[in-house]
């Protein structure tokens, strides 16, 4: 049993690498600001923890330092994360025979550890269980590492820290950018664009991403369909 973690761990750790590359820096962002804006190390590594939501924690340091009511704070992390329900959805199928760790691999889906997983095929030979624990849970220790590098840094920063949750979007940007040159066909990529933009231009940016996210499964649904019917056919 030893002998099958191991050999799990080193097969998902080079996979998980460009996510470090990109984690360590955003954790960081994400602790100089929650220590700018005065909280601690504790309030910091509790939210990588037990929220482990890199968007919504970047949003959660104006939620806490505005001190929004409860009730603004949940629909704002519904908005912003209303697109891990069709993440999940996507997973059904790779998670369904998990037999071990799932609750934990529910919790610990982010974006990038997504698009490590979503194409990942696990040899016959390793046990695909722990191989989606690794991937999972050293993402997240990277997010954690970063964050706390971060809150020790923010003690030492005297420039202007404007802009730099900016960071988030760029990693985001370069996993899309990984994801069209990794892949032949576009056409799921451009519903996403086309379907932000219109939803954008309809609802306006505070309100955009759930609309979107439900246009985009509506044609997704709609393409995958008549190709399925064309190949009955």
């Amino acid at each position: 049993m030893e002998n099958k973690r191991i050999a799990a761990l080193k097969y998902a750790f080079p996979r998980t690498v460009p996510v470090m590359v990109g984690y360590l820096f955003l954790g960081a962002a994400y602790g100089i600001l929650m220590n700018v804006n005065g909280y601690g190390i504790w309030w910091a590594l509790a939210m990588s923890v037990f929220v482990y939501a890199g968007s919504l924690q970047y949003v959660g340091i104006t939620l806490l330092v505005a001190a929004v009511s409860p009730l603004t704070a949940f629909l704002m992390a519904l908005m912003i994360n209303a697109r891990h329900l069709f993440y999940g959805l996507s997973m059904l199928d790779k998670y369904r025979d998990v037999k071990k760790f799932k609750p934990y691999l529910i919790f610990s889906l982010t974006d990038e550890t997504f698009s490590v997983l979503c194409n990942e095929r696990v040899p016959g030979t390793l046990d695909k269980d722990w191989v989606y624990l690794w991937a999972s849970l050293l993402d997240q220790c990277y997010w954690v590492a970063g964050t706390l590098i971060g809150v020790l840094l923010g003690n030492l920063i005297t420039f202007d820290t404007t802009g730099l949750d900016f960071a988030l979007t760029a990693l985001f940007v370069v996993i899309f950018v990984d994801q069209w040159k990794a892949k032949e066909g576009h056409a799921s990529a451009v519903i996403g664009i086309l379907a932000s933009v219109v939803c954008l231009v309809i609802w306006g940016a505070s309100a955009f991403i759930i609309p979107a996210m439900i246009l985009i499964l509506l044609v997704l649904t709609v393409k995958y369909k008549r190709e399925g019917e064309k190949e009955r056919d």
